[in-house]
């Protein structure tokens, strides 16, 4: 049975409803894109034997990648693919190992479980300024912008040593970035133009700070740094920033499970995991691969060269993997999401967004224990058709 791809969202709660049909109908599932023909994961075992790595390729210059049955383009001319392979430099989650580990030994230090412990007390101070600034301007907030973007930009920025007064340009260019109707190459390449210049000024006078020790460690060039960069600015801030405002509604929704966490703190590390495997925002964008070699997945011989993406929010709504799939519990343990990934690929970042969601959503709680949202869920914009799911706005008073 042909399927359609990709399949906007409906619901703030939900994945698409043609995610269910297909995950019964077989845990792979064929499409046809407009470049040919590719592979959908739809189950939770399959998704992880895929984002595993073994035999697969998740890179997009290996033939019958996916994205280029998404997305058929002309060949570029010379210049174009000299522009482009120079602004591609450093975007390690598209390179296979062993270039990919290259990348990644560098930075995974710079995202252990004790560095980020040391980062919590400035993630908390940062989120009591913003809640203080939202309070000292009355008893109405939209908590999209007030809070749920600017919490992550100002953790990024501060982390990466970017200008915090630069927040807009980088915010404004990124949802360009990622808008079904925006121009993506044109605000890529403004972003990576800043870092370009950033990481220039960097290099002058290294601080002790994470470019500042990249730097210094002599193992990156120019171009991969500012790649690097370029990753962990719009990976740092997109996908936390669209999981604060949605994971405040979901928890709003549950006021018995809101207040079991108000109760007992302790639980807030489990419910922000359960909330990631809910809400599955990001969904197959970050999961596209190509078969490297002749291999069976799910019972289905997928052929070296045949493309594949994994529905994330599928597997996350998988009953084999996850009992009442559909239910949100804060108390259900559901560590083994693949809402970060799975693998040598799984995001390097997961520990801070797990920081921030936990300091955010149990502060914001505890701060404003009247915490409403003013408008009816249906009323609620939303980027149904996007590639990171979030809402636009979201009004809210205490």
């Amino acid at each position: 049975m042909a399927h359609s791809f990709p399949v906007p969202r409906t619901c703030p709660f939900a994945p698409p409803p043609e995610y269910e049909r297909m995950r019964e109908e077989a845990p792979l599932v064929r499409t046809s894109l407009p470049g040919g023909d590719v592979w959908l994961v739809t189950r939770h075992a399959e998704a992880q034997q895929v984002l595993s790595g073994s035999g697969i390729s998740t890179s997009p210059a290996t033939p019958g990648h996916p994205n280029a049955a998404l997305r058929p383009t002309p060949p570029p001319s010379p210049e174009e693919a000299a522009a482009m392979a120079k602004f591609l430099a450093g975007h390690f989650i598209d390179l296979d190992p062993p270039a990919h580990t290259r990348f990644r030994r560098l930075l995974i230090p710079e995202f252990t479980v004790r560095r980020i412990k040391d980062l919590r007390p400035g993630i908390q101070a940062l989120v009591d300024g913003l809640i203080d600034d939202m309070v000292a301007r009355g008893s109405e907030a939209e908590l999209v912008q007030a809070f749920g973007l600017a919490l992550p930009s100002l953790v990024i920025c501060r982390l990466l040593g970017v200008p915090y007064a630069d927040r807009e340009f980088f915010q404004a260019r990124t949802r360009e970035m990622l808008s079904s109707d925006g121009d993506f190459h044109t605000s890529a390449f403004a972003i990576r133009d800043y870092l370009d210049g950033l990481v220039t000024n960097a290099e002058k006078a290294p601080k002790d700070d994470l470019l500042g020790r990249l730097i210094t460690g002599g193992r990156l060039t120019h171009d991969e740094l500012v790649g690097v960069m370029f990753l962990l600015l719009v990976a740092g801030h997109e996908t936390t920033a669209n999981m604060i405002p949605l994971a405040t509604l979901t928890l709003l929704r549950h006021p018995d499970q809101l207040a079991a966490l108000r109760e007992n703190p302790g639980r807030w590390p489990m419910a922000v995991d359960e909330l990631l495997r809910y809400h599955s925002i990001v969904d197959w964008v970050a999961f596209d691969r190509v078969a490297a070699e002749d291999q069976e997945i799910g019972g289905r011989l997928v052929r070296k060269g045949e493309g594949i993406f994994v529905l994330g929010a599928s597997a996350n709504r998988d009953a084999r993997a996850f009992e009442r799939p559909d239910e949100f519990d804060v108390e259900r343990g559901a560590r083994h999401h693949v809402a970060f990934g799975y693998g040598v690929h799984q995001c390097l970042g997961q520990n801070l967004a797990r920081a921030e969601l936990e300091i955010a959503l149990r502060t914001l709680f505890e701060r404003l224990p009247g915490l409403r949202v003013t408008v009816a869920d249906e009323e609620l914009p939303a980027k149904y058709d996007g590639p990171i799911f979030g809402l636009t706005s979201m009004p809210v008073a205490w």
